[in-house]
C-alpha cells in the first residue's frame, strides 16, 4: 500500500505501486517497476516519476534502501528492524498476516465429478486435489466455502445397470411391476458386483442395438419415477458412495455436499417449460436447444441441447438445474467448476446460457478451472502394466508401498506398525498431491514415482521431512531447558536474513495463488522457504549455541519457519506426521 498510495497521489491507480521480489537479489530484495508503465501512459519521462515515488517513500522507516536502477526501476531493501517486528506480528496471528477478505464471498466449488457404479481412476484424481485445495484456500481467507462433490449418478449408465440386472437376476421384486415395496434393504450386489457389471454391460452395448435399447429404456423409466428401478438406484448409490468415500478418506479429501445429478430432477420439467414459454428454449430436429453464439465469436459454438428428440436430458440440462438449485439454496457468488480442460466448449455454453435465461444472476461470476492431464513417466496417460485405466485406490496402495520401503529402510523401522501404516500413508499422499500441484493446473504433466517419493528436491516428503525436522528440533531444545519462544533478533548471517524475506512473502503468495486458482504458486513458495532453511540449519550450531539470546532468536525463527510449513501444507491437503 505505501507504492501504492504514493502512485495515487501522482493521479495513478495504485496498482502501478505492485511490489515482488526481486528479479535480481544481489541488487535488492524487491521491485517496484509500476513507475515505467505510468509514465509510458501519460508520455513522461519513467525514471523522473520513479524519482517522485522514491521522494515519497523513501522516509518510510521501514526501508533501508530505495534505490532507481535503468529506466525507472524501483529497488527496495527492507530495514532488518521492520522485518523481525513483522514476522513476529505474523507468527502471533492465527492467519499468519494474511489480511481477511473486506467482502467475504460465497463460494461453491465443484469438484470430483465421480460417477456412481464406477470406480474412482486416476482422471479423476486431479479435480479432486486441485478442488479441495481451492476450497482450503477461499477458508483460508475468508471466504464461505461449500464443496461439491457432484455425482454422476442419473444418466445412462443407470439404465445399463438396471437392465442388466434384470437379465441376470429376473426375479428381484424391483423387476415386478406389480410389486411397489416395500423392497429389501440390503442390496443384491456389492461394489465389486458393480464395477465388474458396467464395463460388460457397456461394451456389449456398443455391438448390441437390443441391449442399448434395454438400458435406454430402463432409464426413461427410472427418470419417469418407476417404483422398483428408483429403489435399486438408491441401493446403487448408497453401495457407491461408500466406496468412493473411502477412497477420498485416503487421500485427505472431503465434501461438504454429496448431491449429484438425480437432486436436480424435480427442478427440470419446470424448468424448461419456462425456458420454452420464454423463447430461449426452441426446438430444432426435434430436439430442445438454447443458442449460445454471441457476436464477435471467431467460431461457431453449438447450441445447448436440453432434451434430444427421444426425450433424454443431457449433462447441460443437469448442470443448468444444479446452477438454478445452488442460487436457491446458497446465493453464492462464484462458482468454480474444476473440471477437465477438454471440458472448456461445454462450460461455456452452459454459462452463456445460464445468463441468457437469467437463472444465473449477474451478481453470480462462474468459471472453469481447467487442468490437464496426469501422464506416466513416459508422457503417455498414465495405465496399469498391462495397460488399463488404473483404479485410483490401486494408485493410492502403489504409492503408499513405496513410501513404506523407504520407511522401512530408515531409522524408523523399529516403531510400531500402526505407526509405520500411518506414516507411509502420510507420505504418500504427500507424494502424490505436491506433484500434482507444483504444477500449473493447465498443464499436462509426468508422474514418476521414483522421483516424486524422495526425501530430497522439491517433492512432498522433502517438505514433510523438513516440519519434522524442525519440529524434533524444538522437542529437543524443550527438553534441554533452552528458551523457545523469545524473541527474535536481526539477523547476523545471509542465510537468517533470507528466511525473514521469505516468511513475509507468504501473505501476498497465498492472495495470488488464489486469485489465479494456482497452488503451484504456494509450492514453489514452499520450496524456497524449506530450502532456505535448510542452509540455516546446516550452517549453524543452533542447541549448541554459547549466545544464549541468539540462540533463542534462532529457535524462534525456527519455529515461524514450522508455523507457516504446516499452515501451507494444510491448504495444500496434505498432514505432517509426527516422525519420519
Amino acid at each position: 500500500m505505501i507504492f501504492g498510495d504514493a502512485f495515487v497521489e501522482h493521479g495513478f491507480t495504485p496498482n502501478y505501486g505492485k511490489v515482488t521480489p526481486s528479479d535480481r537479489p544481489d541488487l535488492s530484495q524487491f521491485q517496484c517497476n509500476g513507475a515505467l508503465a505510468a509514465a509510458k501512459q501519460i508520455g513522461h519521462n519513467p525514471r523522473a516519476l520513479a524519482e517522485r515515488i522514491v521522494q515519497r517513500v523513501a522516509h518510510n522507516n521501514i526501508f533501508e534502501e530505495v534505490s532507481i536502477a535503468g529506466p525507472g526501476f524501483i529497488n527496495i531493501k527492507l530495514a532488518d528492524d521492520y522485518l523481525v517486528q513483522y514476522v513476529m506480528r505474523m507468527v502471533e496471528d492465527k492467519k499468519l498476516g494474511c489480511p481477511t477478505v473486506v467482502e467475504p464471498q460465497t463460494i461453491v466449488v465443484d469438484y470430483g465429478g465421480a460417477n456412481i457404479a464406477k470406480p474412482l481412476h486416476v482422471g479423476h484424481l486431479r479435480s479432486a486435489i486441485i478442488g479441495e485445495c481451492l476450497k482450503r484456500l477461499a477458508r483460508f481467507i475468508g471466504h464461505t466455502v461449500v464443496g461439491d462433490i457432484h455425482l454422476g449418478d442419473w444418466g445412462l449408465q443407470m439404465g445399463m445397470i438396471i437392465s442388466e440386472l434384470e437379465r441376470r437376476q429376473p426375479d428381484l421384486p424391483y423387476f415386478d411391476p406389480m410389486v411397489t415395496g416395500p423392497y429389501p434393504q440390503e442390496p443384491p450386489f456389492t461394489i465389486s458386483d458393480l464395477e465388474e457389471i458396467y464395463p460388460a454391460v457397456s461394451q456389449r452395448a456398443k455391438t448390441d442395438d437390443q441391449i442399448l435399447e434395454a438400458a435406454r429404456q430402463a432409464t426413461f423409466e427410472l427418470q419417469k419415477g418407476r417404483k422398483g428401478y428408483q429403489a435399486l438406484w438408491q441401493h446403487i448409490y448408497n453401495v457407491s458412495v461408500v466406496d468412493l468415500r473411502s477412497d477420498y478418506d485416503r487421500l485427505n479429501i472431503h465434501f461438504d455436499l454429496w448431491l449429484g445429478e438425480s437432486d436436480t430432477q424435480p427442478l427440470i420439467e419446470e424448468m424448461l417449460e419456462q425456458l420454452q414459454s420464454a423463447g430461449f428454449a426452441t426446438e430444432s430436429e426435434g430436439a430442445l436447444v438454447i443458442g449460445v453464439t454471441e457476436t464477435g465469436d471467431t467460431k461457431e459454438l453449438p447450441p445447448l441441447i436440453l432434451r434430444k428428440s427421444d426425450g433424454a436430458i443431457l449433462y447441460g440440462t443437469t448442470d443448468l438445474a444444479t446452477i438454478m438449485q445452488r442460487v436457491q439454496d446458497y446465493s453464492p457468488n462464484l462458482i468454480l467448476y474444476v473440471v477437465d480442460k477438454r471440458q472448456a466448449d461445454h462450460f461455456e455454453q452452459v454459462f452463456r446460457s445460464a445468463y441468457k435465461t437469467k437463472i444465473a444472476p449477474e451478481t453470480l461470476t462462474m468459471e472453469h478451472i481447467g487442468f490437464g492431464t496426469m501422464n506416466g513417466p513416459d508422457g503417455r496417460p498414465f495405465k496399469t502394466r498391462s495397460g488399463g485405466v488404473m483404479k485410483l485406490k490401486d494408485l493410492i496402495t502403489m504409492i503408499t508401498d513405496k513410501a513404506m520401503e523407504r520407511v522401512k529402510n530408515s531409522e524408523l523401522a523399529s516403531a510400531e506398525p500402526e505407526q509405520l501404516v500411518a506414516m507411509a500413508q502420510q507420505i504418500g499422499v504427500a507424494t502424490l498431491k505436491f506433484a500434482d500441484l507444483m504444477n500449473h493446473r493447465l498443464k499436462d504433466y509426468q508422474f514418476d514415482l521414483e522421483r516424486f517419493s524422495v526425501f530430497e528436491g522439491c517433492t512432498g516428503p522433502y517438505h514433510l521431512y523438513m516440519a519434522v525436522r524442525i519440529n524434533s528440533l524444538l522437542e529437543k531444545a524443550e527438553t534441554r531447558g533452552l528458551c523457545t519462544g523469545g524473541d527474535l533478533l536481526p539477523p547476523s548471517s545471509e542465510d537468517e536474513q533470507q528466511i525473514l524475506l521469505r516468511l513475509v512473502e507468504f501473505p501476498d503468495v497465498i492472495l495470488a495463488a488464489f486469485e489465479q486458482r494456482a497452488l503451484n504458486y504456494l509450492c514453489d513458495y514452499l520450496y524456497k522457504l524449506a530450502s532456505a532453511y535448510s542452509r540455516f540449519y546446516h550452517n549453524h550450531r543452533i542447541l549448541t549455541e554459547t549466545d544464549l539470546s541468539r540462540q533463542a532468536s534462532w529457535l524462534q525463527l525456527s519455529q515461524a519457519v514450522l508455523v507457516v510449513l504446516r499452515q501451507s501444507l494444510a491448504i495444500l491437503g496434505i498432514e505432517v506426521p509426527k516422525r519420519m
